[in-house]
């Protein structure tokens, strides 16, 4: 384990005053619909992002990440802007918002270490966002509710970062709870925790190893789609978003699309959104074949209706129907590679794994990563021992 405070002490010659953590997250179920005003069934996982910070009296901010080689160092002002693809826009948009809404900060050394695998969809810039907004809080004494960090932090990644994202991932981040999954309302932000309590089964993440290049550009393209679907049933159907249809209503009037791409993606989004509410009552009451399967339906979906998998993806799926003591699985994130998550029995994970590299390098030339998680807390402060 890396000595977080060894390597501030290099970086800025003191001590940092303290030490917190943020974690990454997945989606169970409910994908592509959290910026439609559906349901959506995330979870924190155990590995996330560090942050080893101090104040300054240079009125400063400087950025060290153990990640990347990257450095900034940026004098206190009224505003900043996005500073091409460099990892530090992540906080440094949260820092933007935070001035501009009158709040009072100073300068700051910080140091972030993640463990999160960098463009794997399982939410690294959400864990920076909101690990930066809960800092700025804690540190300077912010009266913002922890919702309110979630919410700005989504706000950084639309209008700081360029992409168009639900509330999903920071929400995800900033409220989840050990062993909880977390059935949320993208539209009204209700939300129930669901015991995850998986049985005789593990929840194993498959990194595919592929980075995720095109996922900005098309996430930003299949929420303009969905949009314009929305716009053309909204001619005879008196609705908010796409996830407040039902799939019958939506069968009556999808011709007014007009447009089978649009129909696919709209399809998608409202079917998605039936199942999780069915992954919910599976959940609820313990049956987790019937999780499985709704995962698959999901996977299936995601790669026919809303074209956002890929060969990596299908490669690890397809063999997760194959192999028997897996329960179910399915892409979770963006796409275009990230990662699958599934639900292998916990004794035959070290089999599942191995059979699964094989299959994996012999389809695509290179090896997966596959791990358990457990299922964590949010945001919140780190005990030196942590770090």
């Amino acid at each position: 384990m890396i000595d977080l405070k060894k390597e501030f002490q290099i970086r800025f010659h003191k001590n940092p005053d303290y030490f917190f953590f943020c974690p990454g997250r997945v989606n169970l179920i409910g994908e592509h619909i959290d910026y439609n005003g559906g349901k959506v069934m995330p979870c924190a996982i155990t590995p996330g992002t560090y942050l080893a910070v101090s104040k300054n009296t240079d009125k400063v901010f400087r950025f060290h990440c153990l990640n990347f080689p990257e450095t900034a160092e940026l004098h206190l002002q009224n505003s900043y802007s996005k500073s091409g693809r460099a990892w530090f826009n992540y906080p440094l948009g949260v820092i933007d918002h935070i001035i501009k809404q009158g709040h009072a900060v100073s300068g700051l050394d910080m140091l972030y270490s993640g463990n999160l695998p960098i463009g794997a969809g399982l939410s690294s810039s959400a864990s920076i966002e909101v690990l930066t907004a809960f800092a700025l809080k804690q540190l300077f004494q912010l009266a913002i509710s922890n919702l309110d960090l979630a919410l700005l932090s989504k706000k950084v990644e639309n209008e700081f970062i360029g992409v168009n994202c639900g509330i999903m991932d920071q929400f995800a981040v900033t409220f989840g709870e050990k062993d909880k999954a977390i059935l949320l309302n993208c539209d009204t932000l209700e939300y129930d925790l669901l015991p995850f309590d998986i049985g005789d089964h593990t929840l194993a993440i498959i990194n595919t190893n592929k980075q995720r290049t095109l996922a900005d550009s098309k996430y930003n393209e299949r929420f303009t789609e969905c949009g314009a679907a929305l716009k053309a049933l909204k001619k005879e159907i008196n609705v908010k978003n796409l996830c407040d249809i039902e799939i019958q209503t939506f069968q009556s009037y999808r011709h007014l699309i007009n447009d089978p791409v649009l129909e696919k993606r709209a399809l998608h989004v409202i079917s998605e959104n039936f199942r999780v509410n069915e992954a919910a009552n599976a959940l609820k009451k313990g049956r987790i074949k019937e999780f499985g399967q709704l995962m698959y339906g999901s996977h299936q979906s995601l790669k026919e209706l809303y074209e956002v998998s890929g060969m990596e993806l299908d490669t690890i799926v397809e063999f997760c129907k194959s192999y028997e003591d897996c329960a179910g699985a399915r892409m979770t994130g963006a796409g275009f590679g990230g990662c699958a998550i599934a639900l292998i029995k916990k004794e035959r994970l070290d089999d599942f794994t191995e059979k699964l590299t094989g299959h994996y390098k012999n389809k695509t030339g290179y090896e997966p990563s596959v791990f358990a998680s457990a299922i964590g807390d949010g945001v919140r402060v780190a005990d030196q021992s942590m770090v």
